[in-house]
């Protein structure tokens, strides 16, 4: 079969390009080897053992602006170092070598004949003789003014983001300050004592507390936990901690309180992006036994812990409290509980009783029968005490509380005469 005119043009193109790679390899095989050493895309040269330049290649030579007679003969590789480097290469370099034969990856920086300064990375390695003994030294010189560069960038770029976060951490800080009491007011007849553990201070956490005076005597006091961090949830921590207290002045009843607050929540983020919280509300009311009486309403929230006098413990439940802002008629359920000298009452979040034990992020969690035998344990006690032992509990968990942890506490205390005793 005849080829036709479209294979004869093929060959043709074909047999063109054979012609010119064959053309390319040939040249490729004239290029001198010295050629390749003078003009290397890094810079060579050989010392002697005691450092002396023996020979150096163009590309060093033209990095350095100098001639060869400049070198070779003349100076040594450490008078190409700058101070520092000098003295580095010479007490540790240049012993490590003739000891190991080998230095690899170096980082130097060497002094041009105008004075500047090119930072290298440096290799070398001990050349021998056929009886093993060295002859002289070779080394590569590589240009690492680009990886400086590129170094010193991403250096300047830790250090802006590391300014950044500080920034960012003191503006959480100031932040979550102004979501808290700036101190306890004092209650007469009952000592009280609360403490905020802080499980990251990259992000501002959503627990809250307060203890303030009522009329008629009583105090009204609360403790909540909003879902989620960060802005969102400080913006629902500032909305409940008003509203808790305004609705504390229009009406103390716990129950009441917390559901002005439901409807208030519901309300305000009842769309694509609902946000809720839970809450346990107190009403306390001196009585004549010089001891308080205290109402608790919750929302979904753990219960309270009560340390008697007598040493026991218990927890005060509020079974079907529902979580504040999700219905818009939650169910609150409440409970009352009297408070004598030497008892204590401890409000908390459930950043402590879900903190793991073994102080990382995995594993068994505290639990709730867990903090009930530490009440046994502590009680009887007195409010300092408690946020005292339990701040010590906490930082024996370390890591292992992942979440902010909230803890306020009121003890009525015993008579002098007794607590002497």
């Amino acid at each position: 079969m005849c080829a036709t005119d479209g294979d004869q043009d093929s060959d043709g193109v074909s047999g063109d390009r054979a012609g010119n790679d064959s053309a390319l390899f040939s040249a490729l095989l004239e290029d001198s080897a010295e050629d390749l050493y003078e003009n290397a895309p890094c810079g060579y040269l050989s010392t002697l053992l005691d450092g002396q330049i023996a020979k150096v290649n163009g590309t060093l030579l033209t990095w350095l602006g100098y001639e060869r007679g400049d070198l070779v003969g003349r100076k040594s590789f450490s008078d190409l170092l700058t101070v520092g480097g000098r003295i580095y290469y010479e007490t540790h370099l240049a012993p490590l070598l003739l000891m190991q034969g080998e230095i690899s990856g170096i980082a130097l920086e060497l002094k041009s004949a105008g004075g500047t300064r090119l930072p290298v990375l440096v290799t070398s390695t001990v050349k021998t003789g056929g009886d093993g003994e060295p002859l002289l030294i070779r080394t590569t010189v590589f240009d690492a003014r680009d990886r400086r560069a590129y170094e010193e960038e991403l250096l300047r770029a830790h250090r802006e983001s590391d300014r950044e976060r500080e920034r960012l951490q003191q503006l959480t800080t100031t932040l979550q300050k102004t979501l808290l009491p700036s101190a306890l007011a004092n209650v007469p007849g009952l000592n009280v004592a609360a403490h905020y553990h802080v499980a990251s201070i990259d992000e501002v956490g959503g627990d809250f507390y307060d203890l303030f005076p009522l009329t008629g005597g009583s105090w009204g006091m609360f403790l909540g936990d909003v879902c989620g961090k960060g802005a969102e949830a400080a913006v629902v921590t500032s909305l409940a901690r008003y509203t808790l207290r305004a609705a504390a002045v229009y009406d103390p009843d716990p129950a009441a309180v917390l559901s002005n607050l439901n409807t208030v929540l519901n309300h305000e983020y009842n769309g694509h992006d609902p946000r809720f919280c839970t809450v346990v509300y107190g009403l306390l009311t001196p009585d004549a036994e010089h001891g308080y009486q205290v109402t608790l309403a919750s929302g979904g929230h753990p219960p309270a812990l009560l340390m008697r006098a007598d040493g026991t413990a218990e927890y005060l439940p509020t079974p079907g409290g529902q979580l504040i802002g999700v219905l818009p008629d939650a169910h609150i359920a409440t409970t009352a509980v009297h408070l004598g000298p030497g008892d204590t009452l401890l409000l908390h979040t459930d950043g402590l009783t879900e903190a793991h034990t073994d102080g990382t992020s995995a594993g068994d969690r505290y639990g709730d029968e867990a903090l009930l035998e530490f009440g046994r344990d502590l009680a009887p006690t007195t409010a300092r005490d408690t946020i005292a032992a339990i701040r010590t509990l906490l930082d024996t968990l370390g890591t292992g509380v992942d979440d902010d942890t909230a803890l306020l506490a009121v003890s009525v205390p015993r008579p002098e005469r007794e607590g002497q005793q």
